[in-house]
């Protein structure tokens, strides 16, 4: 095996191991390592949790023979950081442990990173090989990537609709159009994002709860917009079972003491308009660190965003089933891409991205 071969063969392993973070890291990117010696594995771990060990920490920790580390490669997908944050930089590691070889993927695009962890462990006297598997490292930390650079989170609008086009019944009523096991996969989305999005008439029409109960994992964020500040905090959104995130111009008496709720003042000037309105509620998801939102809305939710550009992957669902009248389901735009389908349980699953996202170009099945 070529050196170039054997390279892409451990990073692929390096991009298995970051997959294992998904849902628990954000908002830092997922980044998996793996210390290699002679066509032989020393350790390898993953970034596990914000706040935790990174993943070169991790991998590291189980080489239990450092003195192979000199002649040792690690693989790692993510430029290794350079700076002290929630934990010490992983660069400095990597050159006290005096290894010989780093290769990897992805720069970080991070102004805190960009390079800099490079540089050290070039000035250091290490070797540094860079963009092996760059292209599945784009795919895997699309969230990231887009967060990082578009100053928003990244935007998936998920929906199902019958098999003749309509989002839901007329009158609109409670309903559920999708198979128990669609069901399921939606809430491991859920699980897997920062945040869920809904519209002030989804929850006045189904009252959800917006939570990933049929799936083991994290609570996201759920997001709530109320322009007029009227909900009633009966409404299930507002239970202790996941933190919610509320926007409104002012915080009803009855939500002070809701422990669980971060209210966030919508001002009036924001809120005249829908490009103004999510234009705001995008600028205070990215100052808290939410890098990924699931939008659950109704037609009107979806079709806003939509209209303003603001998507990079449509998950739509179509059922098996006839309305033959109802609430239209959004168009899909004009360009979007389909990357994938899926049959699951007698549903119709469709993937589509945003051409305008530049990491959509790179759509990798295995890393998704």
């Amino acid at each position: 095996m070529t050196q170039h071969k054997e390279d892409i063969f451990w990073m692929q392993r390096a991009l298995q191991l970051a997959m294992y973070g998904k849902g628990h890291t954000s908002p830092n990117p997922l980044v998996g390592s793996v210390v290699v010696h002679q066509g032989r594995i020393l350790g390898e771990g993953w970034h596990q949790r914000y706040g935790e060990a990174h993943a070169e920490v991790n991998a590291l920790k189980q080489v239990v023979n450092e003195a192979l580390l000199p002649q040792s490669t690690v693989y790692v997908n993510l430029e290794p950081c350079a700076h002290f944050g929630k934990t010490p930089p992983c660069a400095r590691l990597l050159i006290e442990k005096k290894v010989q070889r780093v290769v990897i993927a992805n720069l970080d695009p991070n102004p805190l990173v960009a390079g800099k962890g490079i540089a050290m462990l070039k000035k250091a006297g290490i070797e540094v090989e860079i963009g092996i598997c760059e292209k599945e490292g784009l795919w895997l930390n699309r969230r990231f990537f887009t967060f990082i650079t578009q100053q928003r989170p990244y935007i998936v609008l998920k929906w199902a609709q019958s098999s003749d086009g309509f989002l839901a019944p007329d009158p609109p009523a409670p309903s559920w159009m999708t198979s128990p096991l669609s069901k399921q996969m939606v809430h491991r989305w859920r699980s897997e994002e920062a945040a869920i999005l809904t519209g002030k008439n989804t929850l006045l029409i189904d009252n959800p709860q917006l939570t990933a109960r049929l799936w083991h994992g994290k609570q996201p964020w759920r997001i709530v917009i109320d322009r007029q500040g009227e909900l009633s905090s009966h409404l299930r959104v507002f239970a202790a079972d996941a933190p919610t995130l509320y926007f409104s111009p002012r915080l009803p008496q009855e939500l002070l003491s809701y422990k669980h709720l971060t209210w966030c003042r919508l001002p009036a000037e924001r809120s005249q308009d829908y490009p103004s309105l999510l234009a705001f509620v995008l600028e205070e998801c990215h100052q808290r660190g939410i890098q990924s939102l699931l939008v659950e809305g109704g037609k009107h939710t979806l079709d806003t965003f939509l209209q303003a550009g603001l998507w990079d992957e449509i998950r739509l669902f179509i059922a098996p089933r006839l309305l033959q009248k109802g609430l239209s389901a959004p168009s899909i735009p004009a360009g979007a891409r389909l990357l994938d389908r899926q049959e699951i349980d007698g549903d119709l699953l469709l993937f589509y991205s945003n051409p305008q996202n530049a990491y959509h170009a790179h759509y990798h099945p295995s890393y998704t």
